[in-house]
C-alpha cells in the first residue's frame, strides 16, 4: 500500500538555491542541503555539527551523468572543512543527521556502507568513493531502524533533485488497473529504422531506452549536438558496445525526452513522439493525446 508523505523544506534566507533544512513528518532524521559557495555558513547550524552522513554531489544532468561522494563523520561540518580541500568536483552537499541525537558511530558507519553500495548499484552517478566501506555490525533492531532511515533519506534526496540512490529502470507493466486512470508509463514502445530496433518506456524520470537496443553506427549533420555529445561519451565509457557496423546499449539509460532517445538510435534528427510506437501501432504522441482527452 502506498501513501503520501509530508516533506517540509525551510529556506533559510528565502532563496531556493540557498541553505535548506528538510524534514519528514514524524521522522527523527533531518537533512541540510547547502551549495558549496555557502559552506562557511554551516558552522552556525548545530544540526550539521552532529554525527551523520553526507553526499557531495554535482547538479544532476540525466543524460551525461554526475558524480557523488558519500561520507560520514561524528561532526559533519568539521569533516567538510577538510573535504573541501580534498574533493574538487562537487557543488552541493546534503547532510543527514538526527534531531534526537541518537545516531552513533556504528550507525553512521552502517549508513555510509549501505548508501555507497546502493548508489553504486543504482549506477546513476559515478560514485567517487574508492571502495565500499565496511558495514558495521548492528543489533537486528538497530539495523532495521537504519534501513527505515535510508528509506526516508531516499525520499529527501529525490525531493532535492538527486536520484543517486534510485536505479534507472523501466516500470513493470502489469494487468490494467480498472480502479485508476491509465498512465503513459503503462505502455511499452519500440522504434525500428534501417534494420535497427530499440525499445523504451516513458517514466516519471524521462524516457528510458532499454538495454539491448540497437544504436546506429553512423550519424548525419542533422543530429543535434546534445545527443551527439551523449553518443560520444557513451562510446568512450562502454555504455555503447560495438556490434558490427552499429552499437548495442549495454544498460537501461534515461533521456529527458523521447526525441533524444530516437535521435541516438537513428543517428539523425527524429521526432520521438512520432517515432516510438506501441504494440498496437499507436505512436507515443497519439497515446499522449488519448490520455489527455480522458480516453
Amino acid at each position: 500500500m502506498t501513501f503520501g508523505r509530508k516533506v517540509t523544506i525551510y529556506l533559510a534566507d528565502g532563496a531556493p538555491s540557498g541553505i535548506r533544512h528538510v524534514e519528514i513528518a514524524n521522522w527523527s532524521g533531518q537533512a541540510i542541503a547547502c551549495p558549496r559557495s555557502r559552506l562557511n555558513e554551516l558552522k552556525d547550524w548545530t544540526e550539521a555539527q552532529r554525527p551523520g552522513v553526507y553526499f557531495l554531489v554535482e547538479k544532476q544532468t540525466a543524460e551525461t551523468g554526475d558524480r557523488a561522494y558519500i561520507g560520514e563523520s561524528e561532526n559533519v561540518v568539521k569533516r567538510l572543512s577538510q573535504q573541501d580541500k580534498n574533493q574538487d568536483f562537487w557543488n552541493e552537499v546534503i547532510i543527514f543527521t538526527s534531531k534526537d541525537e541518537n545516531l552513533t558511530k556504528a550507525h553512521i558507519k552502517y549508513l555510509e556502507s549501505r548508501l555507497t553500495a546502493i548508489s553504486i548499484e543504482a549506477d546513476r552517478y559515478k560514485v567517487e568513493n574508492g571502495n565500499t566501506p565496511t558495514e558495521s555490525r548492528l543489533p537486528r533492531a538497530d539495523k532495521d531502524s537504519m534501513e527505515e532511515y535510508i528509506h526516508n533519506l531516499r525520499i529527501i534526496m529525490g525531493t532535492l533533485g538527486h536520484r543517486v540512490l534510485e536505479p534507472i529502470k523501466a516500470i513493470d507493466r502489469q494487468e490494467p488497473d480498472t480502479t485508476s486512470k491509465p498512465k503513459l508509463s503503462d505502455f511499452l514502445f519500440s522504434f525500428s529504422v534501417k534494420g535497427l530496433t530499440a525499445e523504451g518506456q516513458q517514466t516519471d524520470d524521462g524516457f528510458v531506452l532499454f538495454k539491448g537496443s540497437d544504436i546506429s553506427g553512423k550519424t548525419t549533420k542533422s543530429m543535434p549536438d546534445k545527443p551527439l555529445s551523449i553518443r560520444k561519451k557513451w562510446i568512450a565509457d562502454g555504455t555503447l558496445a560495438p556490434n558490427g557496423d552499429n552499437y548495442t546499449l549495454t544498460k537501461n539509460s534515461i533521456f529527458s525526452s523521447s526525441s533524444y532517445a530516437a535521435v541516438l538510435v537513428a543517428g539523425t534528427s527524429r521526432s520521438g513522439p512520432q517515432s516510438w510506437i506501441d504494440e498496437k501501432g499507436r505512436s507515443l504522441k497519439a497515446i499522449e493525446e488519448m490520455l489527455l482527452s480522458g480516453m
